[in-house]
């Protein structure tokens, strides 16, 4: 039963350290955690060395004639008050190491990147033609484009202006910054995007599920980098719970404490969820519209893995968000991120960004990370395989859709000349059956179909 990051720290330090340099990361957390490690294999040295003399006179004094008793029994006490005293100490050395592990980011793989100051992506591959205006300072590069007559307008004036279907500045009234209301046809287009990601991957062997949308602090910190994240996340009020900023950390928690056998996995799941995130880091960045915002609705996949799998299932997977969106139309382009740029428990993640006419650049709309054993190892989940030891599995997440975030890139890429936006036709089945719901493209507010 081995966990990677503990592994390579004893057997392949330099390595670790490697790590911690092209995450620009201090690479002394190496030394930190052998010096306690090595402290800790004293001790249990020690400790084990105690109980097996203490268990000897032990026996030896229910052996021994009256006259040695007492002898004995004063040694043995002498040896118990020593193990008592060496066994806090071990106690005390193995949550301060424990704490430490914890500090590490997972090990990275060897296709990820490393990066100089000002990249944080490299790109993978392109799919589909962008729309570039005439007016446009800067032409795309390595990718297929058209120039259109008529500069598209930005998601956000598209929503509010144009279309008059969301409020963010009564929102930001009643709530605060980055919050809004959706109306009409966008509440609509929100579950069709949901339905069309949810179908897609259930017919693809995921399970659906709606997880907890509030996870108590020690399942949450063992799902992500809390520390890092601590300021990114709601915590309820007099309460020991936290909303969870992705289905992810909801699904990831399903298995927690599980002992599983091999026939077990894969487990896929696709889950729905609110998702709520202070975006605490994100500054000016994006107060416009409903890009960057504190709740939005995502489909995530999710899958627990068998450790030689789990290199395959990240292709899979992304490859699945992939043809969700290139089923919508949508132009985009995978990146693999730089290691600096990975989140500590990822050891590669893909984003996928999606074309923005109006702004002239990809935005992110989907992520897609192998976290191998880095989640596991702190919940506690883990594989036994025949003939083998005990292993911890490996867990992976991906978008499927965040449904908020996908409206922008269809109001900004499917506009028409009648201030229109087309319905992309992958979507139109999820939302004929509903009598209230547009057909195939949405008008502006007030606007007879």
């Amino acid at each position: 039963m081995s966990y990677s990051v503990l592994e390579a720290l004893r057997n392949n330090p330099d390595a670790v350290r490697k790590v911690l340099v092209a995450r620009r990361m201090d690479p002394s957390l190496v030394e930190k955690f052998l010096g306690l490690d090595e402290r800790w294999r004293q001790l249990k040295k020690e400790v084990d060395e105690l109980r097996h003399e203490y268990n000897k006179l032990s026996r030896e004094g229910a052996r021994a004639p009256p006259e040695r008793r007492r002898e004995l029994a004063e040694r043995a006490k002498e040896l118990a008050a020593r193990l008592e005293k060496v066994e806090k100490e071990l106690e005390d050395v193995e949550k301060a190491r424990e704490e430490v592990l914890w500090s590490f980011p997972n090990l990275i793989h060897e296709s990820v990147p490393t990066c100089p100051e000002g990249v944080d992506s490299v790109p993978v591959r392109y799919w589909g033609v962008v729309k570039v205006a005439n007016n446009a300072a800067e032409l795309p590069r390595g990718v297929d484009y058209v120039v259109v007559e008529r500069p598209p307008v930005g998601h956000a004036d598209m929503a509010e202006m144009v279309l008059k279907m969301a409020d963010t500045l009564k929102a930001g009234e009643v709530a605060g910054s980055r919050f809004y209301y959706l109306f009409d046809d966008l509440v609509w287009l929100d579950f069709a995007l949901a339905m069309y990601a949810m179908d897609y991957l259930t017919q693809r062997g995921f399970r659906p599920v709606i997880p907890p949308y509030m996870l108590k602090f020690d399942v949450i910190r063992r799902v992500l980098d809390f520390d890092t994240f601590k300021d990114a996340i709601y915590k309820i009020d007099g309460e020991d719970l936290y909303l969870i900023a992705t289905a992810e950390h909801g699904i990831a928690a399903y298995l927690y404490k599980r002992e599983l056998v091999e026939e077990e996995l894969p487990q896929l799941y696709v889950g729905w969820s609110p998702c709520f995130r202070k975006e605490a880091g994100a500054g000016n960045r994006d107060l416009k519209g409903i890009f960057r915002v504190h709740i939005f609705h995502k489909v995530e996949q999710f899958v627990f893995s068998l450790p030689e799998e789990s290199w395959k299932w990240h292709e899979e997977i992304t490859k699945n968000t992939e043809e969700l969106i290139r089923g919508l139309g949508l132009p985009y382009r995978v990146v693999n991120i730089c290691a600096h740029d990975l989140g500590a428990p990822a050891a590669k993640k893909y984003d996928i960004e999606v074309w923005y006419p109006a702004q002239g650049m990809y935005r992110e709309l989907a992520s897609c990370s192998n976290v191998t054993d880095w989640q596991s190892y702190r919940l506690g989940i883990r594989v036994t395989r025949k003939g083998m030891k005990r292993e911890f599995v490996h867990t992976l997440n991906c978008t499927g859709l965040a449904t908020t975030r996908t409206i922008t890139a269809i109001l900004e890429n499917f506009q028409r000349e009648d201030g229109a936006v087309e319905i992309p036709k992958a979507l139109r089945p999820y939302l004929e059956p509903i009598k209230a719901a547009p057909k195939d493209s949405i008008l502006p507010r007030g606007v007879k179909r």
